[in-house]
C-alpha cells in the first residue's frame, strides 16, 4: 500500500438516500422489563439475601444491552442478592480478561452503568465431556457464584439460521466456556455441540433463569423472556423465539450489485464481521454467488471490536484507516479458536487490498468489477444497519418499483474530507 501506485479506478457515482420499511415496535422501557419479568418468574424464592449473583454479558452489543444488563441487576438486588457482571464472549478481547473487560466498556457496560462490578477472569472448570467429544467449560467466577442469569440474543447465525442458533444454550457453551469451551465446541462441530454441552453445564452451573431477547431491525429489544433453568426449557425457548426473530431480521432488496460499500465491520454486528446471510454464505462457502455483490469494499472497524477484524477477508478491498484499527493477534485467537478442523484457509481472517482511503477503495473496488456505465452501488452503515442505506441510479427504478421502499434524498455526490475519507 503505497502512494506512489496509480491504482486504476472509477469516479464514485451520486447516491440517493433511501429507507426501507421495516417494524419499530419494541419495548419502551427495557431495564423495567427486564426487572420486572425476573421478579414475576420467581426469582425472590431463589436468591438468599447476600448471595452472590452472576450475569453474564456478551460481545454481540445486542439492542438495549446496558438497560438489559441493569434490569438484570437491579432484580437481584431487589431480592436482597449481590450481582456482579462477567464477560460471556469465548475468546473474545485476545482471548485475555482485561480485553473482554475492556470490550464490554466500549459497549458501555461498566461498574457505573450496570449498576454492579465487572469481574473476568479466563479460567474455566472442566466439568465433563459431552455426547459429541467437546469437553464443557465453565467460567471459574460462574462456578463459585451462588446463581447466574444467562443473558443472550436469540437470532440466526452467519452459519446456521434454522433450529438452535445464536441464544441461551451458545451462550452457555460459548460465552460460559470461555477461550477454552469455545475451542472445544468448534473442534468437535459447533452446532451439535451447542445442543450437547449445556446438558452438562446445565446440571453442575448454579444458573437461575435465562433471559432471552429478541430485537427489531433498528436494534431495540421487542421480546424479553424469562426461561426456567432447564435445559429443554432452553432448547425450547431458543428454537421458538428464533422463529419469531426471523420476521425482524432485514437483508438488502437487491440480488445482483456492481459494489457494496460497507461503512463498517466488527464482532458487535456480527460473528463474522459482516452477516453473511446479507452478504451471501458463499463469499465463505462457495457455490453460487446468491445475492451477487461483485465487490465488497470495507471502510472501517468498529471501536467495540478490539482491533478484531475477522471476517475481512469476506471483503475485496478496505482503508489504511481499517488497518491502523485492526490487531492480528486479537483477530487469530478469534479465528484459531472459532475453526473446524481442515477449515484454516477460511476466507475469514486474510486482509485484502487496503487503500489510502475510503474514495481510493471505492473507486478501486467499483474500477475491478467491470461494471457498466450505469453502476449498481449500494452504501449501507453495517449489515445490521439496514433501515436506511444509499444507491447509485443504476438502481433507482428498482427502488421505485419496491413499495417497501423509498427514496428519501435524491442522488448526490459523497463529500469525503481532506484525507478522501468519508467520516
Amino acid at each position: 500500500m503505497t502512494e506512489t501506485i496509480p491504482f486504476p479506478q472509477r469516479d464514485v457515482p451520486p447516491l440517493a438516500r433511501v429507507r426501507q420499511r421495516l417494524s419499530s415496535d419494541h419495548i419502551a422501557d427495557v431495564r423495567r422489563e427486564t426487572r420486572e419479568r425476573l421478579l414475576s418468574a420467581g426469582l425472590r424464592e431463589k436468591i438468599k439475601p447476600g448471595a452472590v449473583v452472576a450475569v453474564t454479558a456478551g460481545s454481540r452489543g445486542m439492542g438495549g444491552f446496558v438497560e438489559l444488563v441493569a434490569g438484570c441487576v437491579d432484580a437481584i438486588k431487589q431480592c436482597g442478592g449481590e450481582p456482579f457482571v462477567i464477560p460471556a464472549m469465548g475468546s473474545h478481547g485476545g482471548a485475555t480478561a482485561e480485553g473482554q473487560t475492556e470490550i464490554l466498556r466500549r459497549l458501555g457496560v461498566t461498574e457505573e452503568s450496570a449498576g454492579a462490578p465487572v469481574r473476568a477472569t479466563m479460567h474455566t472448570h472442566a466439568l465433563g465431556t459431552s455426547e459429541t467429544g467437546a469437553i464443557a467449560h465453565l467460567d471459574d467466577l460462574a462456578a463459585v457464584a451462588d446463581g447466574v442469569i444467562v443473558l443472550g440474543r436469540t437470532k440466526t447465525h452467519p452459519e446456521n439460521t434454522a433450529g438452535v442458533a445464536s441464544g441461551l444454550l451458545k451462550m452457555v457453551t460459548v460465552g460460559l466456556g470461555k477461550q477454552a469451551g469455545a475451542q472445544e465446541a468448534h473442534t468437535h462441530g459447533l452446532w451439535d455441540s451447542v445442543k450437547a454441552v449445556p446438558k452438562l453445564t446445565m446440571a453442575r452451573a448454579k444458573i437461575l433463569f435465562g433471559v432471552a431477547v429478541v430485537e427489531n431491525a433498528f436494534r431495540q429489544p421487542v421480546v424479553i423472556e424469562v426461561v426456567p433453568p432447564v435445559y429443554e426449557a432452553f432448547k425450547e425457548a431458543d428454537e421458538r423465539l428464533l422463529e419469531a426473530a426471523k420476521p425482524h431480521v432485514a437483508k438488502l432488496p437487491f440480488q445482483q450489485l456492481d459494489l457494496l460499500v460497507v461503512d463498517e465491520l466488527g464482532k458487535n454486528i456480527s460473528g463474522t464481521g459482516m452477516d453473511l446471510n446479507v452478504i451471501g454464505d458463499w463469499r465463505m462457502k462457495g457455490g453460487e454467488h446468491a445475492p451477487d455483490f461483485r465487490r465488497i469494499a470495507v471502510l472501517s472497524l468498529t471501536h467495540a471490536s478490539l482491533g478484531n477484524g475477522l471476517g475481512i477477508g469476506l471483503a475485496d478491498f478496505t482503508t489504511r484507516r481499517f488497518l491502523e484499527e485492526y490487531d492480528a493477534a486479537v483477530t487469530y485467537v478469534n479465528l484459531l479458536t472459532a475453526t473446524e478442523p481442515g477449515a484454516l484457509n477460511t476466507r475469514e481472517g486474510p486482509l485484502p487490498l487496503a487503500l489510502l482511503s475510503d474514495r481510493a477503495a471505492i473507486g478501486v473496488a467499483l474500477f475491478s468489477s467491470l461494471a457498466g456505465e450505469s453502476p449498481r452501488v449500494c452504501r449501507v452503515r453495517s449489515t445490521a444497519r439496514l433501515a436506511e442505506f444509499w444507491v447509485s441510479e443504476g438502481l433507482l427504478e428498482e427502488v421505485e418499483q419496491n413499495d417497501s421502499l423509498s427514496v428519501e434524498e435524491k442522488p448526490a455526490p459523497l463529500e469525503f474530507d481532506g484525507a478522501g475519507n468519508l467520516f
